[in-house]
Parts: structure tokens; C-alpha cells; sequence
């Protein structure tokens, strides 16, 4: 059984000494613990409880049609999106970005404790992920355990990309269209078809835009969850959310914004959260080529290696023949990157 005590411990030793990040602090995840100082601390498990949504998801959205798609079927429309999501993903192993994701505890409206890490993030010539760690704060987050299920959800979930090799696992039900912002939008409730053990899957509903099929905004949860625990389990709990995206390069519509505001009912009393993960700066690069020498790389999804700090590779030059961007759709990218702001 995880214990906060390895979070704390491993969160110090990186800033006491440097040395490689204990599981615990690179990873994330919600869970509720009691402490107490008694020349040290002791940490019990809470019993298990439910979560209460706080996040407004609905900023933006006009009114929902429920009629089907005018000019193709719904099958059609779900094959589309799926491949331009692919493209989509394939595109974005071919940039890096900055990743700069802030989590708070708080009472009423007073912050308690919080999580902040900034990283750059690139991918190598076989599209694994790197990350250089520029900023990383003493963690002093009250209530929460952050494990690695959460740091999943940052890297894979939040940032939902959901391509034609991820439509079989689940089931996408057609609700209508939507004005969303300057964007017309198609959009989906998505389940998992099948709840395997030990595999975890996003649930919740997608807006893809009506003219690239790719998504625009994602409101939903990761799961499973695990509430009912036995008697030295913790549950895991996690945070209702919605992502916004930008228009890069006016190809690809790529993750930009994440802000989740929850409170994580357990029995032994709420834990309110909020975070903002903002997916900023994309540039693109040479995929055969990658930092050599990052202060901290973290390759995969936990290993890390120590390094000394280098400059980014120096873009390519933009596309001259990427298709013309109406005033409209200029403005809603401009809208999700920089117009959303906490």
C-alpha cells in the first residue's frame, strides 16, 4: 500500500539533492489520507466515498440539435473524425510544446496546498515521449495522494486524441449539433464498451468540428474508479474536467487548456480540487532529433535520467501550402489560446 510518506520523502530528496524522482512524486493521483504530527507523521486511510462535479463545462455552447447530420450519417461522421484524429496524433508527435500543470487543495476559497511542475515536452523518432522538467515547486498539496494514474490523465486523458485505433473500445452515441464559440460542432457521448480490470478509459462527452472532424473540446472523467475498497485499499478518485484545443499551423487542432473543479466526496469528509493544465508554445520539429542533455528527462511514462539543460531544436518553417483559415475559425484559436485565462 502506497504511503504519503514515500510522496513527501521522494518530493524532498529531488530538491535536497537532485537525485532521480521517486515514483510517487513523478506520477499523480487523487487520494484522500488523514495525518498527524506526533514527531513525525502518521497517515490513515479514509473509506470510500462518491465524487460531486463543480466544473462548468457548458461556457461557450449554444443550443444542442438533436437532428441528425444533414450531409452525412452518423457512421460516416465517426469515421471521419476518427481518422482526422489519427492524423491529429501523428501530427503532434512532430512538435514540442510546453506542459504547465498547477493542482490546488482548497477550504472554501482559500488555497491549502497545491502541485506545480512545468515541462517541455518533445518526442523521439520512434514517437516516445520526453519530458525536461524547467520548473518543479515543493509539493503541499492537504488531503491528496498523487499517484500515477493522474499523471496518466495529464499526459493521455485530459488531452483526450481519440483515433480510429481507440473507436473500438467504445461506444460513441451521436447527440446532436452544436454552435460552440465561432465552431460547429458535432458532438458525442463516449463510454467504454467493455470495463476490463487494470485498463482505464475516458468517459464523457466530445465536440468534434464540423469541417476538420477533429475534436475542439472534451468534458469528462478518466476511469475506473475505485470506490468500493477492502479494508487496506485507498479509493482513487478522480476529477470531472473539460479541454479546450487551439488551431496550429491551420492544420491541426491540438490540446491547449485543461481546468477541472471538483470536490472528491469520501466519507471521512471533501476534498475540494482545482487545477488548470495549460499546453502551450507548440513548435515543430525534427522527429529524428530530440534534447540531448535536459536538466531532468523523463522518458515513458516514469523513468528519468540526469542531464544538464539545453535549447530546444529550432522549428521548420511553416507549411505555405496549409488550406486558408476563415476570419471565424481564426478567431476561436485565438480565443483558445489566449482568450482562456484563470
Amino acid at each position: 500500500m502506497e504511503e504519503t510518506t514515500g510522496f513527501i520523502s521522494g518530493a524532498n530528496r529531488l530538491f535536497r539533492s537532485g537525485t532521480k524522482i521517486g515514483e510517487k512524486f513523478a506520477s499523480r493521483s487523487w487520494k484522500l489520507i488523514l495525518s498527524s504530527l506526533l514527531g513525525g507523521f502518521t497517515f490513515l486511510s479514509l473509506l470510500h466515498g462518491s465524487v460531486q462535479g463543480q466544473t462548468n463545462c457548458e461556457e461557450g455552447n449554444g443550443l444542442l440539435d438533436s437532428a441528425a447530420p444533414k450531409t452525412l450519417s452518423v457512421q460516416e461522421a465517426i469515421q471521419k473524425f476518427g481518422a482526422a484524429e489519427s492524423a491529429t496524433k501523428e501530427a503532434r508527435l512532430h512538435y514540442t510544446y510546453k506542459q504547465d500543470v498547477l493542482t490546488q487543495t482548497l477550504v472554501g476559497k482559500s488555497v491549502t496546498g497545491e502541485f506545480h511542475e512545468v515541462t517541455t515536452v518533445s518526442y523521439d523518432a520512434k514517437g516516445r515521449r520526453q519530458e525536461v522538467i524547467t520548473f518543479a515547486a515543493q509539493p503541499s498539496l492537504r488531503g491528496i495522494q498523487l499517484t500515477q494514474d493522474d499523471m496518466e490523465d495529464v499526459r493521455t486523458f485530459m488531452p483526450l486524441i481519440l483515433t480510429s485505433d481507440d473507436l473500438p473500445r467504445y461506444n460513441l452515441i451521436y447527440a446532436g449539433q452544436q454552435h460552440v464559440d465561432d465552431l460547429d460542432t458535432y458532438v458525442f457521448r463516449t463510454e467504454p464498451k467493455k470495463q476490463e480490470k487494470e485498463k482505464r478509459y475516458s468517459q464523457g462527452r466530445i465536440w468534434a468540428d464540423a469541417q476538420d472532424f477533429q475534436i475542439v473540446k472534451v468534458r469528462g472523467k478518466s476511469g475506473p474508479e475505485k470506490v468500493a475498497v477492502k479494508k487496506h485499499e485507498r479509493p482513487e478518485l478522480h476529477p470531472i474536467f473539460v479541454t479546450y484545443r487551439q488551431q496550429v499551423d491551420d492544420l491541426y487542432w491540438f490540446p491547449a487548456y485543461t481546468r477541472s473543479d471538483d470536490t472528491l466526496q469520501f466519507r471521512s469528509g471533501p476534498v475540494h480540487i482545482q487545477e488548470i493544465i495549460k499546453y502551450t508554445g507548440y513548435k515543430r520539429v525534427d522527429a529524428r532529433r530530440a534534447p540531448t542533455t535536459p536538466l531532468l528527462l523523463r522518458t515513458g511514462a516514469d523513468q528519468v535520467a540526469l542531464g544538464t539543460s539545453t535549447a530546444l531544436l529550432p522549428p521548420y518553417f511553416r507549411n505555405t501550402e496549409s488550406r486558408e483559415t476563415t476570419p471565424s475559425r481564426r478567431r476561436e484559436s485565438a480565443r483558445l489560446t489566449t482568450g482562456i485565462s484563470e
